[in-house]
């Protein structure tokens, strides 16, 4: 296929909006390629290489551009960047500086397969001179092209290609190209591209063999599948009614969903939930990974989450948001913000695929697979088959740090669905409109050892408030968050008087801490929001049955109440107040009119 047969296709696409025209269009583009041609015409009209999971990028900036027009027109650079100025678009101007000179007599007419390499050999073009190679492959692509070319090559160059050209239209092409365009030929061709995000190679197949040539597409370790999506319910009632009164629930952790791919040997390969490879940004997981599973190869999926080196809870999004896009101060980064991933599915175990299992084989399966480390966990998990099971387990979420649940079909039906949304997985997790409105003055009634760099000193706090018609102490928090390297040198000393090797009588707690202590110091804390909680005490049953208070990410402000006697400090009524004051302040903006409140971090994302 030549170039110019390309660009024609491509002016009739620029013309036109309707899916139905987009489609015809494509379709003839389909008929006129063909072999080893299907891959690129595809490719190049999605403005890409490669897939995008292969990250190839072709690194060219509009100076670069502007450079190749120059030398392929005789125009200089800054007539070149002036002609841009006015139409704003450089593919016009290289259109309009190639438009009344031909190309070379001698020259021959560019192919799609020429041209593809050529712009392969752009994207490789790596080093010391690379600029310059690249500026001369493209000034001599510019140099035998038609005008109408030299428009789209360098709209493709700079990623403006534009050209509406999305996987919907060209799955629906390709139905209707290589079978009868039926809605159960479209579901089939969509299915083996979610197996392989891979629209060259399902187009290949296709041509060589028709949909029946798709069914040797498998499931390849490095080759990234699209992720299966899930549905939202309004509340757990819907969630259970939806799953028969039976369903796994799994903590929803506030991270970000990645996609392991463990071979044999060699490189661990680590995909983002857009399948964006991101190995290099988390290199304490590619190197526990392998050491973490007793069978490769594998293809297992999780959520990293950022994790207090100190007192191993789990962080707020933001924190993890610092590792992306890193390619400097990764040592630093990891000993700031390291990271675990909790294990949710396994997609191959061995050589064997388990998309065709239900969901409850599947676990089933990755329990047996992973050997639990620091960096590497499996995915909390409860079988609940009430609403009054599934409200425990969502409050014990919220209390260890999660956003929600996710809930999880067990029926024999539930098989993992490539790319699908559906009622088979529900996410559920409150919506949050508003940071705690008040800091808290909270009593230390236990430390818990350090680790990492907070090794042989205190790491973090367990804090309550009092009871005043029990006389009690009741926790509502460890916190680790907030100390200065000097505040921990301090702790021992001020803690010092308040030293026990038993529970105070007067402490309320179900935790465990490393050192008891005595009420008496009292810290200021600061947190994202209170939440119902089975765990801890504080206004045990005064909301909820089974639920008392606890406070989500609390932070120490840095000031110590010495003013206040333990007595003195946020009681339990208060803080139950709080709550409440939360409560209606969340309603008020959920209310049609209601003022708009800052979302937090959870209630801004998906």
């Amino acid at each position: 296929m030549k170039f110019a047969e390309l660009v024609a296709a491509y002016e009739r696409l620029d013309a036109t909006s309707k899916r139905l025209e987009l489609r015809e269009i494509f379709v003839g583009l389909l008929k006129d390629a063909g072999g080893p041609e299907l891959g690129p015409v595809l490719f190049l009209s999605q403005g890409q290489l490669r897939p995008e999971y292969e990250g190839v990028e072709l690194g060219v900036a509009n100076s670069l551009a502007r450079r190749a027009i120059a030398g392929a027109t005789g125009v200089p650079d800054a007539e070149v960047a002036r002609s841009e100025k006015l139409s704003g678009d450089l593919g016009l101007t290289a259109e309009e500086l190639l438009r009344g000179r031909s190309p070379a007599a001698d020259a021959a007419a560019i192919t799609v397969e020429e041209l593809y390499r050529a712009l392969r050999s752009v994207a490789d073009a790596k080093g010391e001179g690379s600029q310059d190679r690249k500026v001369g492959i493209l000034s001599a692509l510019l140099t035998r092209s038609t005008p109408l070319e030299g428009k789209y090559l360098v709209r493709f160059v700079l990623g403006q290609l534009r050209l509406g050209v999305r996987e919907m239209t060209i799955l629906d092409a390709l139905a209707q190209r290589y079978a009868d365009g039926s809605k159960e030929a479209r579901s089939r061709i969509e299915a083996a591209y979610n197996l392989t995000s891979d629209l060259g190679l399902v187009a290949e197949a296709l041509d060589r063999g028709g949909l029946e040539a798709l069914g040797a597409l498998r499931l390849e370790v490095g080759r990234p599948i699209r992720p299966m999506l899930a549905e939202r319910s309004p509340d757990l009632a819907d969630v259970m009614e939806r799953m028969d009164g039976r369903a796994a629930l799994e903590m929803k952790y506030d991270g970000l969903r990645v996609q392991a791919h463990v071979p044999e040997e060699g490189p661990v390969r680590i995909f983002s939930r857009r399948l964006e490879e991101i190995g290099e940004q988390f290199p304490e997981l590619v190197r526990a990974l392998p050491g973490a599973l007793r069978r490769r190869p594998a293809i297992v999926e999780g959520e990293c989450v950022p994790i207090d080196p100190e007192t191993e809870e789990i962080r707020p999004f933001q924190e993890i948001s610092r590792r992306r896009g890193r390619k400097y101060d990764l040592e630093r980064m990891q000993a700031e913000v390291p990271v675990t991933v909790f294990l949710f599915d396994v997609l191959l175990d061995g050589t064997t695929a388990t998309t065709a299992l239900p969901f409850g084989e599947r676990r089933a399966r990755l329990v047996d697979l992973l050997l639990p480390s620091e960096r590497v966990a499996l995915a909390d998990q409860a079988v609940v088959t009430s609403v009054d099971e599934a409200q425990a387990y969502f409050d014990r979420c919220i209390a260890l740090g999660g956003e929600g649940v996710m809930a999880k079909s067990l029926a024999p039906e539930s098989s993992y669905h490539p790319g699908g949304r559906g009622f088979w997985w529900i996410k559920y997790k409150r919506e949050y409109t508003h940071a705690l409105a008040d800091s808290v003055d909270g009593v230390v009634v236990g430390a818990f050892a350090g680790r990492g760099r907070r090794a042989g000193r205190y790491g973090a706090l367990l804090m309550a408030v009092l009871d005043e018609e029990s006389g009690r102490f009741e926790t509502f928090c460890k916190v680790g968050s907030g100390f200065d390297d000097a505040t921990l040198a301090g702790l021992p000393e001020r803690l010092a008087p308040f030293a026990r090797d038993a529970a105070d009588p007067r402490v309320r707690t179900t935790l465990l801490p490393d050192r008891w202590m005595a009420p008496g110091l009292v810290l200021e804390i600061r947190g994202a929001e209170l939440t119902l909680s089975p765990t801890h005490p504080a206004g045990f049953g005064r909301l909820k049955p089974g639920s008392g208070l606890a406070l989500r990410f609390p932070r120490f402000t840095g000031r110590f109440r010495d003013d206040k006697g333990p007595e003195e400090a946020t009681t339990v009524a208060e803080l139950v107040r709080l709550y409440q004051t939360q409560v209606k302040r969340a309603a008020d903006v959920a209310e049609p009119g209601g003022t708009t409140g800052g979302a937090s971090p959870a209630g801004a994302r998906e």
